[in-house]
């Protein structure tokens, strides 16, 4: 797109908004503001001064470079991290990944202390958790998190540094976590490379083989299945000698490790290695507590079945996943987070039976639970998309609301 140099800049976002599909409140929603707001500043009511905001429409938008907003060419372009859906978090985000200090002195004055550190990075893993809008609460603590993470590891030595390594990989894993689908593929990389080389040097096997769990998912949303394989069986091997006596944590890992090849295996038609893998998380599942779940990865009993629909549905098995379904007892799974996904994939499954209806009604529990889960996964989306296509005439109305809620373009 090129628009003419005539153009306000309030006229090139309204433009941009309108070839990329995206409504006025939703994009005025992207940048954590009010539909009048932007209806101000499209029609030239209000002059955009920040730059703060500036970023962030670049990044909703999707845009190269600011140039493209403001029509001024004159000087070095302003780079905009873009990904595959656009977040308003993101641009922080990203500076605080790949603005790293290169100086290994630790910031003068401060004093850090290792187990606060992993305290915090704790009380953000359950909020992605338990929040309905995760993504934006979790993005907006996790750039002083990880520049706090770094510090601290410059800062310590010996045992502490150590901790502060297995905390800041915890903090990588989740960075990972909360800018999946919308972080550009430079930035996955790099954040699921830093999550492992910190377990790495803090010689855990646990964190070593949490950060290998979130490899996986870079590998494997990035269609690498083999390699995600590969990843999670090492991490597997290299955990399973020190699980006697271990912790109850490092088995949920473990049993993560499985369920994770149990989905990669079953998205590759492989049915047989599919329902392997999950045997053996399963079994994981059976050998701790009942109501067990591991921080992070919520391993427990209920994500094992959850899981089983996802394996199901993934091997387009419909009847199974669905009859598996309807004997869960989702409030056993405390992460809001999974109890979206299970929907999603209980709708993918009604879907695969051509029952418009069912899918619908259970896509609109899982955006009740998880607003931003629904909205920023890309599964949940192509679901909407469908419904908005082809659900019959009377229910078209409530699956375009739905659509147009999660940011699903709804123009003829």
């Amino acid at each position: 797109m090129d628009p003419s140099h005539e153009l306000t800049v309030g006229e090139r976002i309204r433009m941009l908004r309108e070839s990329r599909g995206i409504s006025r409140p939703a994009l005025a929603q992207m940048c954590g503001r009010g539909t009048e707001w932007l209806k101000k500043i499209e029609t030239g009511e209000r002059e955009l001064r920040s730059h703060t905001l500036l970023v962030k429409l670049g990044a909703a938008l999707q845009v190269a470079d600011l140039s493209v907003l403001t029509g001024r060419t004159e000087g070095p372009a302003a780079p905009v991290p873009t990904g595959r859906m656009a977040h308003p978090g993101l641009p922080d985000v990203w500076a605080a990944v790949m603005n790293r200090p290169l100086t290994l002195a630790p910031p003068a004055g401060r004093v850090f202390d290792a187990p606060v550190l992993q305290g915090r990075a704790d009380q953000s893993w359950r909020l992605w958790h338990t929040s309905a809008h995760n993504r934006s609460e979790v993005s907006a603590m996790l750039p002083e998190l990880i520049r706090d993470g770094e510090a601290a590891v410059r800062a310590l030595d010996g045992d502490e540094r150590r901790a502060a390594l297995v905390a800041l990989s915890d903090i990588y894993r989740l960075t990972g976590q909360a800018t999946a689908y919308i972080a550009p593929a430079e930035l996955a990389w790099v954040v699921a490379d830093r999550a492992l080389t910190a377990a790495q040097e803090a010689d855990r096997p646990d964190s070593i083989a949490a950060a290998a769990w979130n490899m996986g998912n870079i590998l494997r949303e990035t269609s690498y299945p083999e390699e995600a394989l590969r990843v999670v069986r090492d991490a597997a091997d290299l955990i399973r000698p020190h699980l006697d006596g271990a912790p109850d944590d490092w088995r949920g890992i473990y049993g993560a490790l499985q369920l994770h090849a149990a989905v990669t295996a079953a998205r590759e038609g492989r049915e047989g290695d599919a329902w392997r893998f999950w045997d053996k998380g399963d079994q994981v599942a059976k050998s701790l507590p009942a109501t067990y779940v591991h921080p992070s990865t919520v391993f427990g009993r209920a994500n094992v079945d959850f899981h089983a629909v996802s394996v199901a549905t993934d091997l387009r098995k419909a009847q199974r996943a669905v009859g598996l379904a309807d004997d869960l007892d989702p409030d056993a799974m405390p992460s809001r987070e999974r109890r979206a996904r299970l929907w999603v994939e209980v709708a993918r499954g009604h879907l695969q039976r051509s029952d418009r209806t069912a899918a619908l009604h259970v896509m609109k529990m899982a955006y009740e639970i998880g607003a931003e889960t629904v909205a920023y996964t890309p599964s949940a989306r192509s679901v909407a998309a469908v419904l908005w296509r082809h659900a019959p005439r009377a229910m078209r109305p409530e699956a375009g609301r739905l659509a147009e809620a999660i940011g699903v373009p709804t123009a003829s």
